[in-house]
């Protein structure tokens, strides 16, 4: 299944400069929002419940509203659906600035799912135009350069976004995240997709025209028969998406990996900030720190994927091994500085094998099912990482936090133990990492 997405002689490197371009500027711009909403929300307030409220909402779109977005780039110009997401987020963005009391915090909690079910539909959209701007043989490289737009955007979003909140208050945080918005989407404007029309569009004139054939034979026309044939259309895609995860060994790997992990990943997300409150007694300040740990961790691991040329799934699974060590090993820390740069390498074993795993899911997938997997992975991650995340809350109650943190650590290293094995035992069945069975002995069939 590995197939070459794109030929030497269509590689883009200015689309997906602009593609990384819009990523930045919007991933810092939502980040400024996120922490002068948290400072509006506590300001208003005081409440710890209604922080909670204001982050879960951001949670619940993607169960819904990712898969969409994946459907959605199957259809229609993957460019437009970025570009619309973008714009329709500004006036949302500005209309934070209309919350002036506690009464007026619903229009927050409205503006911020629609934010994040926007950015539920763009995320699946963003990472399947990834493949189309760039030759097979560079993916493994700029998704080291995703992960390194990752941490620059934890790093930079949140200290300048404290910043600006502090020092010019949470309404110009708000227009800069709108004023992002409306960046992004005039950098988005001058990419084109060629891949677009050469794959994307052939595959689904096959449909159309098996859909269409099958519509014949039935004797069905007008709006019923085209309401079938794209029923048809939806369903033939589905068929062989099931058809290229039961050949490919990596995918289904990936497809674990998305429904295990998530589920004690939130743990850590919560543990972050109790750590540096409750055990280092270090603040907000401490918060922030740990924060930037992991965006340092995050761009570093840029530069450790560019040594990972080969073996991609082993390096993700080994990455999964080291983040469980290295969290028990932090659940253990005696110091703050000693659970700062432990955080840097957990980050930097996590952004590496991030871009393995995305790398392996874009060589595995056909161009026009990507969006569709990427819809699918990121609903059923984020959807279990906020489950985990109320769990995670709702523990602390009666366990301990460094107990939690080192079975969460466990749980990691547990996962990638169990993914390896599985691997293996296929290994042993004959079938590799790209699906393909190894010729046999003589004389087996």
């Amino acid at each position: 299944m590995n197939r070459r997405i794109a030929g030497p002689g269509l590689r883009q490197p200015k689309g997906y400069s602009r593609l990384f371009a819009a990523g930045l500027v919007n991933g810092i711009g939502d980040r400024f929002s996120s922490v002068a909403m948290l400072a509006l929300v506590l300001q208003l307030t005081g409440s710890g419940m209604a922080v909670g409220i204001s982050l879960g909402v951001r949670v619940l779109p993607y169960l819904f509203m990712a898969p969409l977005g994946g459907l959605l780039a199957a259809r229609l110009p993957r460019k437009a659906i970025m570009i619309a997401v973008d714009l329709l987020r500004v006036p949302v963005a500005l209309s934070f600035l209309l919350v002036d009391g506690e009464d007026r915090l619903w229009l927050l909690y409205a503006g911020s799912f629609i934010m994040a079910a926007g950015e539920a539909v763009y995320s699946p959209v963003r990472k399947s135009s990834i493949p189309l701007l760039a030759d097979a043989s560079a993916l493994l490289k700029i998704n080291g350069l995703e992960q390194l737009m990752n941490g620059s955007v934890l790093i930079l979003g949140a200290f300048i976004g404290g910043v600006v909140s502090l020092w010019f208050g949470p309404d110009m945080a708000f227009v800069m995240n709108a004023f992002s918005f409306l960046a992004a989407a005039m950098l988005l404007w001058g990419i084109s997709f060629p891949q677009t029309e050469a794959a994307g569009r052939a595959g689904q004139k096959k449909l159309e025209a098996s859909a269409a054939s099958a519509e014949g034979e039935r004797g069905e026309t007008g709006a019923a028969g085209e309401s079938v044939k794209r029923e048809q259309i939806d369903k033939g895609r589905l068929q062989t998406l099931t058809f290229v995860a039961r050949g490919s060994l990596a995918l289904q790997i990936v497809i674990a990996y998305e429904l295990l992990v998530p589920v004690i990943n939130g743990w850590d997300n919560v543990l972050i900030s109790v750590y540096a409150v409750q055990e280092f007694h270090a603040g907000d300040a401490g918060v922030g720190a740990f924060y930037a740990a992991l965006g340092i961790g995050l761009s570093l691991s840029f530069f450790a994927g560019r040594l990972l040329t080969k073996r991609l799934l082993a390096a993700a699974l080994t990455g999964l091994l080291l983040e469980g060590i290295l969290l028990m090993a932090i659940s253990s820390s005696g110091s703050f500085l000693q659970a700062f740069f432990l955080y840097i390498l957990l980050a930097l074993a996590g952004g590496a094998g991030n871009a393995c795993l995305d790398t392996l899911v874009m060589r595995e997938t056909p161009p026009r099912l990507q969006p569709v997997v990427f819809g699918m992975l990121s609903a059923a991650s984020g959807t279990l990482l906020g489950l985990s995340m109320l769990g995670a809350g709702w523990m602390l109650d009666y366990v301990e936090p460094r107990r939690l943190g080192f079975a969460g650590g466990a749980g990691f290293a547990a996962i990638a133990l169990l993914l390896a094995g599985y691997a293996a035992l296929r290994a042993r069945m004959g079938i590799t990492v790209g699906g393909t069975k190894r010729r046999g002995r003589a004389g087996e069939g």
